[in-house]
């Protein structure tokens, strides 16, 4: 199984990105998904993630700014980034799951079996 990540870039605070993830697995329908952002020195962190069953989970610092997309057909995952802050600069990486990742678990990077190898986000002030 592969996952790429694209869409990263350099971007002026305010602007936007839509991130895009595919996945060479099927199914994709029903595969857990998600966001993640690393910064050097701090931890992983979850962006959003999407249940098989469409559930979504957003991080506080992203909700309201964000939203998750699929398509099916070209098992991909987009995530609509709007308003970013210098705040959201970091590697975004994406990472896809078995079949029925619990929404309680779609923040631990464990529950993830598949990884991209990122996109950079660098927002400037």
């Amino acid at each position: 199984v592969q996952v790429q990540e694209s869409g990263g870039g350099l971007v002026q605070a305010g602007g936007s990105l839509n991130l895009s993830c595919t996945v060479t697995a099927s199914p994709f329908s029903d595969r857990g998904m998600g966001w993640f952002r690393q910064i050097p020195g701090k931890e992983l962190e979850g962006v959003a993630a999407r249940c098989g069953d469409d559930r979504e989970r957003y991080a506080d610092s992203v909700a309201g700014r964000s939203t998750l997309s699929r398509d099916n057909a070209k098992n991909t995952l987009y995530l609509q980034m709007n308003n970013l802050k210098s705040d959201d600069t970091a590697m975004y990486l994406c990472a896809g799951g078995r079949a029925g990742i619990l929404w309680g678990s779609l923040f631990r990077p464990n529950a993830y079996a598949y990884w991209g190898q990122g996109t950079q986000v660098t927002v400037s002030s």
